[in-house]
């Protein structure tokens, strides 16, 4: 139930040609608060509950829960859920022995591409392609339930 995971900016486009997988996913937050977030997800035809504890100091690690739910539960969740909805197409690639799942976000977020990478540790190596850019695992800005109430558009 511990999640460690890196953020990175992405310079370009550039990773599409290396993506093995393309997901669109919809979420929104039941509870954005950053002690425990709640997110209901829906990722392509298949819906998801997940609480994510508050990051360590460095951001890069946290509590994090998820179970799939049916799809018609998310659907009928994010209803409720609070005002901000993030959508997305996920790109995966394989880069070295690690998966970056590549974020390029639409509607209130366009513009913005965002870089994950989940670790064993938080110091463990990885091969950092080309188009990964800052380092932003530790800004608050560029996590989801932020940029739900904060679009990147009005940055």
């Amino acid at each position: 139930m511990i999640e460690i995971e890196r953020k990175f900016l992405v310079l370009s486009k550039d990773f599409i040609t290396e993506s093995f997988s393309k997901k669109r996913i919809v979420q929104a937050y039941l509870n954005s608060n950053p002690e425990r977030t709640v997110r209901v997800r829906i990722k392509e035809n298949k819906g998801f509950l997940t609480i994510k504890g508050k990051g360590n100091s460095t951001g890069a690690t946290r509590l994090e829960w998820e179970k799939e739910i049916p799809i018609e539960e998310a659907e009928k969740l994010l209803l409720i859920c609070e005002y901000g909805i993030i959508d997305k197409i996920r790109h995966e690639i394989k880069v070295g022995q690690h998966v970056f799942e590549v974020d390029i976000f639409t509607l209130e977020n366009d513009g913005l591409l965002l870089a994950e990478i989940e670790l064993e540790s938080e110091d463990e190596a990885f091969e950092k392609p080309i188009w990964l850019g800052k380092e932003v695992t530790n800004d608050e800005r560029y996590y989801n339930a932020y940029l739900s109430k904060n679009p990147f558009k009005n940055w």
